[in-house]
């Protein structure tokens, strides 16, 4: 047919057909079937075996289970299985449990501003099925049968009665087994069950009256017992830390401030002994973690972070826990008021336990005499006196009356540790200028009519690394005149016997003298008895070696770390000069084996232009 003979009527008729056939060949918006769009929520809810861990325990914590135990087998990769004795779920709850935004939690939207359990959104079910095997049996208590529900990769297989105890036990099995690009992925066994650790630590820390125990491919690494908030920190932790911490406690009526922090001695460089809680709920928060820091000013070295386990407690209306896919992220209303409650709350504590800056000064020779000589009775005390030279002028290059009693700057000079004789280590055109420390610790240093900044901390590791690479394996061991006592928690136990049969040819002796105490009879030469728990520690820090190398290499690099000095340790020159000349022989390397520098050039040309 012409189209441009019909009718106009005829046209538009046509004319929308034609239009209408565009479309339809055009489209391209799809609805997504639901196995596909489980498996996508999945990603957000499931990262990880971890991920499974906490949501399935969160769960039997929202069934108010009074036990949970947590088995693993291969870091979650293969099972993760969680029992426990809470409320159960019927038939028909049991099968709901794993659908799409199926919850008990929450009715209507007003419920999802003041959540006060763990899970509510009933995505977590659903997305963990859609990308394992799953296998759940569960019976509430006035059940003659419980159900038996196994789902793979989203799809029900079977459900049946079964007998089993009240409550419920989760089996997933084979992560990712239907996304290999997503097991791909999954870390060594060792990292991920760090993270399995560290979600079982925050969730057991947050709820001392509940009973937990994790077992990790048949070996009990937890065993935890109700009690109180400090004895739940001291078993996860080890009685090490029990001496260290103070208690932190405060009622604002709105909020409530409780919780432990641990000594300036019990800071270290790196993050993991760092815990906030908001109503039983564990959170990250930075900006709350810069108040503990600021009220720890003074008090800790450079680059150290303080331990701390503070539980908040306020109106659930306050604070929003629908922020994070995993919920590990919170938005308080009046997050600046909880600031600066964190920071004067836990200053005035440190206060009250004589927490204060060290200040490492020498003895003053003088004074000491004065307070150690015996005042006769009735003799006249005589008050020191402080002579001032007016006439000095910090701006002139000698004193206008030399001969004038001492002035103030000579009596503070007179009291500065005096510096080790000097030793001319080097030839003129070696150190062509003097060496500077700066406040920082860094060191400056001129080298080939260059300005070098130096971190003699890197350069003294690697001096002593080479060092100790020449020499055999150390098995000269010093016996210690009193034996040292390590206390171990579950992880460091298991760590221990994994290793032990390593550390006598190494220059140990220590025995598991009781349940968790480890005691040490003897210590490989050129360890300081005060760096033997410290160094243990750092051995025990590792969850797993595979090989005996794997270990031992560990070992020297912890072996070399901790006789090793940090750039603060250098105050004086002459300690200076030799680290450099040790490092100069070396060839003077400009970057560790890790990739990082040990000095830096000054741009001496670009700073001139700032002036």
């Amino acid at each position: 047919m012409d189209f441009c003979t019909v009718s106009s009527s005829d046209q538009l008729l046509h004319g929308s057909r034609l239009f209408m056939y565009i479309i339809r060949m055009s489209d391209i918006i799809k609805l997504l079937p639901d196995h596909v769009a489980n498996q996508i929520a999945a990603g957000e809810v499931v990262q990880r075996p971890a991920s499974i861990v906490k949501e399935l325990m969160e769960n039997s914590i929202d069934a108010g289970a009074s036990k949970i135990e947590l088995i693993v087998r291969d870091a979650g990769k293969n099972l993760i299985q969680v029992v426990d004795d809470g409320h159960g779920m019927s038939e028909t709850d049991a099968r709901l449990a794993f659908e799409r935004h199926a919850t008990s939690k929450i009715s209507k939207t007003e419920d999802i501003f003041r959540i006060c359990t763990k899970g509510f959104r009933g995505e977590a079910l659903a997305s963990i099925a859609a990308v394992a095997q799953v296998e759940l049996k569960t019976k509430t208590a006035e059940a003659v049968t419980g159900t038996n529900i196994y789902i793979e990769g989203g799809g029900l297989q079977f459900q049946e009665p079964i007998q089993t105890a009240a409550g419920s036990n989760f089996s997933v099995k084979n992560l990712f087994y239907n996304v290999p690009a997503r097991r791909k992925f999954l870390k060594n066994n060792n990292i991920e069950f760090r993270h399995i650790i560290d979600e079982f630590q925050r969730i057991a820390l947050a709820h001392d009256n509940l009973e937990f125990e994790l077992f990790h491919n048949d070996d009990i690494i937890f065993r935890l017992r109700k009690g109180s908030s400090l004895q739940r920190i001291v078993d996860v932790f080890g009685r090490k830390l029990q001496p260290l911490l103070i208690p932190i406690k405060e009622d604002l009526g709105w909020v409530k401030l409780n919780g432990f922090v641990a000594k300036p001695e019990g800071a270290k460089k790196t993050r993991g002994e760092q815990f906030f809680f908001v109503n039983g709920r564990y959170f990250r928060t930075p900006y709350f973690n810069k108040a503990v820091q600021d009220a720890f000013e003074g008090l800790l070295l450079p680059g150290y972070i303080p331990t701390f386990f503070l539980f908040l407690e306020l109106d659930a209306e306050k604070v929003d826990v629908n922020i994070h896919p995993q919920k590990t992220e919170v938005k308080f209303e009046d997050e600046n008021l909880i600031y600066a409650l964190l920071r004067s709350t836990i200053k005035r504590a440190l206060g009250i336990y004589n927490v204060a800056p060290s200040l490492d000064f020498e003895r003053d020779n003088t004074l000491e005499a004065f307070v150690s000589q015996p005042t006769r009775v009735g003799a006249a005390f005589k008050m020191p006196v402080v002579v001032v030279d007016r006439n000095y002028n910090p701006f002139l290059e000698e004193r206008v009356a030399p001969g004038e009693t001492v002035a103030m700057t000579e009596m503070y000079q007179q009291n500065i540790p005096a510096e080790p004789s000097k030793i001319n280590l080097f030839d003129e055109e070696d150190f062509d200028e003097d060496l500077m420390r700066l406040p920082n610790g860094y060191w400056l240093f001129n080298k080939n009519g260059k300005t070098l900044m130096l971190d003699l901390g890197r350069m003294h590791r690697l001096v002593v690394s080479e060092r100790n690479a020449k020499k055999a394996r150390n098995s000269e061991k010093h016996t210690l005149l009193f034996s040292l006592e390590y206390h171990m928690n579950e992880i460091e136990k298991n760590k221990f016997r994994s290793i032990k049969k390593f550390l006598p040819e190494l220059g140990f002796e220590m025995i598991l003298a009781n349940d968790n105490v480890l005691r040490i009879d003897a210590v490989p030469q050129g360890l300081k008895e005060a760096q033997v728990l410290k160094f243990l520690e750092n051995l025990f820090d590792i969850l797993e070696y595979r090989t005996e190398d794997e270990f031992l290499d560990f070992y020297r690099t912890q072996w070399n770390r901790i006789q090793s000095k940090s750039r603060f340790d250098f105050l004086y020159k002459i300690d200076a000069e030799q680290v450099i000349k040790d490092f100069t022989a070396l060839g003077f390397p400009e970057f560790l084996p890790s990739g990082k520098r040990c000095f830096i050039p000054l741009p001496l040309d670009e700073l001139k232009n700032k002036f």
